[in-house]
């Protein structure tokens, strides 16, 4: 297996680190102290490729990783996204807006580059399709901030082969970021194969399923504000059906003396080359055996194996509720993965 994979113009770590946690999501966020820590862990332990966004935090995860990154930014692949962002109201509460219109996109865009202290974003995203917006409207307002040098390359978030390909259309996408993981197939049903086809990266986000693939045993556990509460696959008696599929991997995991979560963030690169695994964590032991997962060779029999136990149609529950459900425009199986 290579060590770095392409993204766009760029060559990245196989596995990258995704920010989100840092500030937001999962309750309460670590320390600012914590947060830097694990950046530079990140770095010493060889990640180059960084994800963050206008939403996480409000702007607060940006604020965070700007600072830590701007020393090393001629050595990292640091990527954004806009269009979806925490709007101020007259009553100053702030609330998330899914907003894909030209000037709200060079609006967000121009935020982060001054909360993230850079020039340039490489990899800037579309977080959410704002299905009130043409997307080839919403990628050519990005390809004009390219134009202008503020970004050095578009990808596009949770959306559908067919809205691909328009965008592709429009400019060249280096990268489309969606769910995937050994409990979430979604990619499979055509995103991977329009990816592969346009040469655009599969960026995976939840690779090992927010922590299901992990060390999630009790959902109760979960802080009141944690997102997964919302989930249906995270409701209790849907979540310990799901942890009954997890023996076969745990046996497997000791057969290779690595983690459960390594174990998935290797079956997804065994996926592609085109694939690249961004998994978020606020713990140093986590983030060190989350990088090393790269170095990990999984034989034909032990993908199988592994594809066996956890797909669609043994995992129970929807990714996301209705509501949730309705903002993004990705093919789904269903009630499964």
């Amino acid at each position: 297996m290579s060590t770095t994979r392409p993204l766009g113009p760029f060559h990245v770590s196989p596995i990258g680190l995704g920010c989100m946690n840092l500030s937001h999501a999962y309750g309460a966020p670590p320390s600012t102290e914590q947060g830097r820590a694990l950046l530079h862990q990140a770095l010493d332990e060889g990640c180059t490729l960084f994800d963050t966004a206008a939403l996480y935090g409000f702007g607060a995860n940006e604020s965070l990783v700007g600072p830590v990154l701007k020393p090393f930014r001629q050595r990292i692949t640091l990527c954004s996204k806009g269009g979806m962002a925490g709007v101020t109201g007259a009553d100053g509460n702030i609330t998330r807006v899914i907003d894909g219109r030209p000037e709200a996109l060079r609006r967000n865009c121009e935020d982060s580059l001054r909360r993230l202290g850079t020039d340039v974003i490489d990899l800037y995203y579309l977080h959410r399709w704002d299905k009130r917006v043409p997307i080839e409207e919403s990628v050519g307002a990005m390809a004009r901030l390219l134009a202008e040098g503020k970004v050095r390359a578009l990808g596009l978030s949770e959306v559908s082969a067919a809205t691909l390909r328009r965008a592709h259309a429009e400019h060249p996408i280096a990268a489309l970021q969606s769910e995937y993981s050994l409990w979430t197939r979604n990619p499979e049903i055509a995103v991977l194969q329009a990816c592969r086809e346009l040469g655009v990266a599969l960026v995976a986000f939840s690779p090992v399923a927010r922590g299901y693939l992990g060390s999630l045993t009790d959902v109760s556990t979960l802080d009141a504000k944690d997102i997964r509460r919302s989930m249906p696959r995270f409701a209790p008696a849907t979540y310990a059906a799901n942890l009954a599929l997890l023996a076969p991997v745990q046996a497997l995991a000791a057969e290779l003396c690595c983690t459960v979560a390594q174990l998935a963030l290797a079956w997804l690169l065994h996926q592609g080359e085109h694939i690249i695994p961004i998994p978020g964590t606020t713990q140093a032991q986590h983030l060190s055996d989350n990088l090393a997962a790269s170095r990990i060779t999984l034989s034909a029999a032990h993908v199988a194996r592994l594809g066996e136990a956890i797909n669609r149609h043994t995992v129970q529950g929807a990714r996301y509720n209705t509501a949730t459900q309705a903002e993004i425009d990705t093919e789904e199986f269903g009630q499964g993965a």
